[in-house]
């Protein structure tokens, strides 16, 4: 109950700390930046992890690795099963070469027969039985191709089936380096190098600190005075009499209104009804994470 009165105290101190008790500003809040939380995708002992608090990172940057033993021999076996595999297709040309030879001499003897019968001198059944050989040599050349096409088909579609356990190896060696995916600086370490880690683990939270937002509530008759990229003045506290001024653009106005009571300072002392409202501002390296500011509507 102490502590409640103390929080209660002194938020009624910074509300009312002006001359009248009410905000001269247009509205007032804190700042913020888009924080990305970047997690391990794949489990095991860290073995490199060079990330700092307060680092400017770069996209792509890779900042650590994983130990990735167990992938790099199950990938070295799938390379192995895979030419085994492959390695057993037969080959039909090979294979077929000697019916086809068979059939070529099939076919030469049944023209120099079918001439002999023309010119009177073989019977009309030697004719016969040579185009019945060159027909059952087409037809067992035919069953033979088809039988090692079959077989071939059957062990592509195993190589195949290795090719996509290998292609998903592969995915899990590239997820044990650990890739920095957004420019920004790093805020948080959660991890550090020989610890064992797993999948969707934090490893570090980064944020852009070069565009902040500060996040003021505006009430319902202030909402007919704004738009989105509309440009507005930003004050933060310089001295205990100044402020320091910025220029800042409305980013993102909330389309639910929110209730009050709220921890909120806005124009009125309170409101019914409350719209949030994010405003971009370039950061010159003075404003910082949760640090107090305030807005005027430009004219």
């Amino acid at each position: 109950m102490k502590f409640r009165f103390i929080l209660l105290s002194a938020i009624s101190l910074l509300l009312f700390s002006c001359d009248d008790g009410k905000l001269k500003s247009d509205a007032a809040g804190n700042f913020e930046a888009v924080e990305t939380m970047i997690s391990a995708e794949a489990n095991g002992k860290i073995l490199a992890f060079s990330v700092t608090e307060g680092e400017l990172l770069n996209p792509g940057q890779v900042v650590g690795t994983i130990d990735s033993t167990q992938l790099y021999l199950t990938r070295l076996q799938l390379l192995q099963s895979r030419k085994a595999i492959l390695s057993g297709r037969p080959d039909i040309g090979t294979q077929l070469e000697s019916l086809q030879k068979e059939l070529a001499n099939a076919v030469s003897d049944r023209n120099r027969i079918r001439n002999l019968v023309q010119g009177e001198v073989a019977s009309q059944k030697q004719l016969d039985d040579a185009n019945t050989r060159v027909e059952v040599l087409k037809a067992r050349i035919d069953a033979q191709k088809s039988v090692l096409s079959t077989s071939s088909n059957a062990l592509t579609e195993q190589g195949g089936t290795v090719e996509v356990q290998l292609a998903q190896v592969e995915d899990q060696l590239r997820k044990c380096r650990i890739v920095n995916p957004v420019a920004g600086t790093v805020l948080v370490k959660y991890a550090e190098p020989f610890e064992m880690t797993a999948q969707g683990r934090p490893l570090y939270k980064i944020a852009d600190l070069d565009n902040l937002y500060i996040r003021v509530y505006v009430s319902e008759t202030q909402l007919s005075q704004i738009r989105l990229g509309q440009k507005v003045e930003v004050l933060t506290d310089s001295s205990r009499k100044d402020f320091k001024k910025y220029e800042g653009i409305i980013s993102w106005i909330s389309a639910k209104a929110e209730f009050t009571p709220k921890i909120i300072q806005t124009k009125e002392e309170r409101v019914t009804l409350i719209y949030a409202v994010k405003v971009l501002v370039k950061n010159d390296g003075y404003l910082k994470i949760g640090m107090p500011g305030e807005i005027n509507f430009v004219k």
